[in-house]
């Protein structure tokens, strides 16, 4: 008795359900580790081993994001981009990250500070969140906050790697929309400030219209308030709806949503005019800069 009870101890069945395991995988045509019944049509790749149809994974290149400038997005971006590359690379590949994702209560009260002019220790957090990510391998840098490429200069002078910047991408597909005039959504200080603006007229040559000073203050509460929080509400998407219609009424062909909160409230189903989801894009480019190495 006592050898049957060692026979069929917890040891034993452990075993016999692997075995039963690898048999089941080997029927299905499946892997196990990179031995495959059929390995290509199981996405090994048979010259090297690597679980995937990408047989350069390994030379990616590593993307840096300061995240955190809301959480909420930042974890949008982080779905997207191992998505993206998953869909690019196939099997079980995805995006090689670093993130470095800054603590939004305190710095609320940095942008608060920057708003009264200044901006010493919101730039330093930005700076200091992207030495940390050249230090843990990043090979470049995204920033998950339209608003927070204000600072893209400073930290480009601060490392040695990169900064691909939200605008320039976003610039880019507009420009191969062929779209001529957008409006643009945003946080207060992006609608106001020209450090976008400038970008997408000087370099891409595409006229910028923003709201009007009470429209302004509206999108910035709902921002705040509402979507760094998660709250996304049927109320606020009328009101943003609305918006987007003057400025379509002002000669908009399409509206750029240059805060990557809004795309959690506002898509292409809900106007009629082009949408340029920023958070989308930029997501898309870093994915691509990553693959293509450059």
């Amino acid at each position: 008795m006592s050898g049957l009870k060692k026979r069929f101890g917890p040891g034993y069945i452990f075993e016999i359900f692997l075995l039963l395991l690898v048999a089941l995988s080997l029927a299905a045509g499946g892997c196990v580790d990179s031995g495959c019944a059929e390995p290509e049509s199981s996405g090994v790749d048979t010259g090297t081993g690597n679980l995937g149809y990408f047989s350069g994974a390994d030379e990616m290149k590593t993307i840096g994001v300061i995240g955190g400038i809301s959480w909420v997005s930042s974890l949008e971006y982080y779905r997207m981009m191992n998505e993206m590359a998953n869909e690019r690379l196939g099997g079980l590949h995805s995006a090689e990250i670093l993130m470095c994702s800054v603590e939004f209560g305190n710095f609320s009260k940095q942008e608060r500070l920057a708003e009264d002019g200044d901006w010493g220790p919101l730039r330093n957090t930005m700076v200091e969140a992207a030495k940390r990510l050249e230090a843990g391998g990043a090979d470049f840098i995204i920033i998950c906050s339209n608003t927070m490429h204000s600072t893209a200069g400073d930290i480009e002078d601060n490392v040695d790697i990169p900064v691909l910047h939200i605008a320039d991408a976003t610039g880019e597909r507009i420009k191969e929309k062929g779209v001529k005039t957008v409006g643009l959504l945003g946080r207060k200080y992006t609608m106001e400030e020209s450090f976008y603006r400038d970008i997408l007229e000087d370099k891409y040559g595409i006229e910028v219209i923003v709201p009007d000073e009470s429209d302004r203050d509206y999108v910035n509460s709902v921002i705040f308030d509402e979507l760094c929080a998660g709250i996304i509400t049927d109320e606020s998407r009328a009101g943003f709806v609305e918006i987007i219609g003057r400025l379509e009424e002002e000669g908009a062909e399409g509206v750029i949503l240059g805060c990557t909160e809004i795309p959690l409230l506002v898509s292409q189903e809900d106007v009629d005019i082009a949408v340029f989801d920023t958070m989308t894009i930029h997501a898309q480019a870093a994915v691509d800069y990553a693959i293509n190495k450059g």
